[in-house]
């Protein structure tokens, strides 16, 4: 446990704002509150842990405004949560005892080909398609989710950026694709943190003040998603996504070296 000091305050406050507001819209708030955690002082574990305390709270947020603006489909959702929160237990589970770095060429290949994919398909997402999924695509929308969340508890990076693809894919727009997510995106937040808790990876108090933080973040980034609308999700997507990009090829490339 990190001792008080009112310069790491400030930092949490400020990081943890901005992610959140980041993750609101298409995830990846994870670039910016780790590594933040990190600079003052944590261990790895303990960053990851604590980061989860705050993510949780931030993701519960945004989902409860895209909830209340109508931009979840409740009834998906609700099949896809037990699923996704305990594919995250069990990925948070198997990151206590392998490297990480395992998966991370895996994730610079699939974030390259999502970006590629959603810069050649213009209108990609514009319009929402969705309907009744027969049952081999529910079956594939189903393993393809709960990969996801096996990664946010193993990894974590980009799960929600992962997840609104995923969406994208089978008929959402934009923005409905992205309220999805951060519902979805709790889930896996919050299975993932209790694996964290009962292994004494969480700082308590670092984390309620970033959890505050990313409350109010994640608030206004899901704000601005809902009143500026689809093209405003995309651009921030790609954005997003190309710095994830970045950096998980930065963090593979140091290890090797």
């Amino acid at each position: 446990m990190l001792e008080w000091d009112t310069s790491i305050v400030i930092i949490v406050i400020l990081l943890g704002f901005l992610a959140a507001f980041i993750d609101a819209v298409v995830g990846g708030g994870g670039l910016i509150s780790i590594p933040a955690l990190l600079a003052v002082g944590m261990s790895p574990s303990m960053a990851l842990g604590t980061n989860k305390l705050a993510s949780a709270f931030g993701s519960m947020t945004s989902a409860f405004r895209f909830l209340r603006s109508g931009n979840v489909d409740l009834k998906l959702v609700g099949k896809l949560f037990p699923f996704i929160f305990l594919m995250a237990i069990g990925g948070a589970s198997i990151a206590t005892f392998l490297p990480s770095q395992l998966l991370k060429p895996v994730v610079i290949v699939v974030l390259t080909l999502v970006m590629i994919y959603t810069l050649i398909k213009k209108d990609w997402g514009s319009v929402r398609t969705f309907s009744k999924l027969s049952i081999g695509k529910a079956i594939l929308f189903i393993a393809l989710m709960c990969l996801i969340g096996f990664y946010d508890g193993f990894l974590g990076g980009g799960t929600g950026s992962f997840m609104l693809f995923v969406l994208l894919m089978f008929g959402f727009d934009f923005l409905g694709a992205a309220g999805n997510a951060k519902v979805l995106n709790f889930a896996s937040n919050l299975g993932a943190l209790i694996l964290f808790i009962f292994l004494h990876q969480v700082d308590y108090f670092y984390g309620l003040i970033m959890a505050a933080s990313m409350i109010c973040g994640s608030y206004v980034g899901a704000m601005f998603a809902i009143k500026k609308g689809v093209g405003y999700v995309k651009t921030l997507f790609i954005v997003v996504t190309a710095i994830l990009i970045l950096k998980n090829t930065y963090d593979y490339v140091m290890q090797l070296i």
